[in-house]
């Protein structure tokens, strides 16, 4: 073990820093800067915070038409805004504007052919294009670290992955690459089976890697497989939930078979890292630095601590197409809470769900499609694996892959629990299935919603 040691204080002492004086990636020094800013208290961090805030605006203000538009409509200036009740006078910005104003919202000065480009697989199917510059890009991986280190797991140590798609490195300078700065092995999510799940057994035994991350569902689905195969890994020193909500009882089974805490971590494509669990476990940090985060109430007002609430987002790094209040169609709960890690970024408590994980009941009230899982999956015996597809006010599908030989009881049950919720009108049908697919990005969804 002490080889591999080694090695990892070579990649990170070394192999890295040289690397990031060749390509004068600011990578390096601005995590460093986080892992000493992580511990100001809450009103230092708010004040860079702010003062990051008054920066973006003043720039979309001067290079930014389709944000100046936004705000000459409503009389505001950058002058005018000053402070977080103002900053709520300026519009929602939703999925479909970004959809519609692609080639508006990027800044001046800014080329498209020179960003770095990125695509939102987009829980209603529709993607979105992202463009942020190389900077910006860096910026985020520096604090995506940070967070990583919250794990326990240390630069330049190996990390296994249950991802969808991995860029696996082809060519000889790839691999080198990989293996002098970060090694990764891969699950593919797209092809999870006991041939893919021994062969990565196997990796993980040469490597060692001290970090498990990937995509909620995978881990657990990858946690099923080394207890039913009864195959031994070592543990590694964390394990990195993402991506998408972990439940309790699959975070409970994650953690009985790896024997450690999962980390759950939250964020999105277009602003990336929103929220993370500490080494605490008791909530997640809301990035603050990088990110303005609100809580807000379907009529616009701000939700109180403890109140679920819409999470709308400005992303403070992202000049070359900046998010300004976007709303990313998730739910959440801020706390009041103070962790006692002693870091001074506030808490949320949970996330509730994305509001395309919301199913609708026909006097339109909604249902957070994951509590239903939990009052299913966990309750009803004889399930392994479960979706819930509403295709319209009318019908609902569940889909579920049994746990052993089916019984009658299991469809009975099932049956009794969702025409009680949605009534008798509507439609419920039972579908066995042999797996779950997972979507084209490799994530796993609870509940899809159909209803427009």
């Amino acid at each position: 073990m002490g080889e591999f040691l080694n090695f990892s204080t070579a990649r990170s002492h070394l192999f890295e820093p040289l690397h990031g004086q060749l390509t004068r990636s600011p990578k390096l020094r601005y995590w460093k800067e986080l892992e000493k800013t992580q511990f100001l208290n809450e009103r230092q961090l708010l004040d860079i915070q702010w003062g990051r805030v008054k920066d973006l605006l003043a720039f979309a203000w001067e290079n930014n038409e389709f944000y100046q538009n936004r705000m000459k409509i409503l009389d505001l200036s950058p002058e005018s805004i000053r402070c977080l009740d103002d900053i709520r006078k300026l519009p929602i910005l939703t999925k479909e504007e970004v959809r519609t104003h692609t080639k508006n919202m990027l800044s001046r000065g800014y080329d498209m052919r020179d960003l770095q480009k990125a695509k939102t697989g987009g829980s209603t199917g529709k993607a979105l294009d992202l463009f942020f510059t190389e900077e910006c890009s860096e910026l985020r991986n520096a604090c995506a670290r940070r967070h990583d280190c919250w794990t326990g797991w240390r630069p330049g140590e190996p990390i296994a992955a249950c991802w969808g798609n991995p860029k696996i490195p082809t060519s000889f300078k790839e691999i080198l690459k990989a293996n002098l700065l970060q090694p990764y092995i891969y699950l593919d999510t797209m092809h999870v089976d006991e041939n893919s799940v021994r062969a990565f057994a196997a990796s993980w035994l040469k490597i060692r890697p001290t970090l498990l991350y990937g995509h909620a569902h995978s881990i657990f689905l990858l946690s099923e497989f080394i207890r039913d195969l009864d195959i031994f890994l070592p543990a590694p020193k964390g394990i990195l939930s993402t991506s998408m909500m972990l439940i309790p009882s699959e975070r409970k089974q994650i953690e009985e078979v790896f024997g450690l805490k999962v980390t759950d971590r939250y964020g999105c494509e277009e602003v990336s890292l929103i929220g993370s669990e500490c080494e605490m476990h008791d909530g997640m940090h809301l990035n603050i630095e990088h990110l303005l985060i609100e809580f807000i109430r379907e009529d616009g007002s701000p939700a109180e601590d403890g109140e679920q609430g819409r999470i709308i987002v400005t992303d403070l790094m992202n000049r070359a197409k900046p998010f300004i209040r976007y709303q990313v169609e998730d739910f959440g709960i801020r706390s009041d809470r103070k962790c006692s890690c002693g870091r001074g970024l506030p808490l949320m408590e949970q996330v509730v769900g994305r509001s395309a994980d919301f199913l609708i009941k026909s006097d339109g009230s909604k249902v957070a499609g994951v509590s239903l899982i939990e009052n299913t999956l966990t309750k009803i015996p004889g399930i392994a694996q479960m979706q819930i597809v509403q295709e319209s006010l009318e019908e609902v599908v569940i889909k579920f892959v049994p746990e052993g030989e089916h019984k009658q009881e299991t469809t009975d049950a099932l049956m009794i629990y969702f025409q009680s919720l949605f009534g008798d009108s509507v439609v419920i049908r039972n579908e066995i299935v042999e797996m779950i697919e997972p979507e084209a990005s490799g994530k796993y969804r609870f509940s899809i919603c159909r209803v427009n």
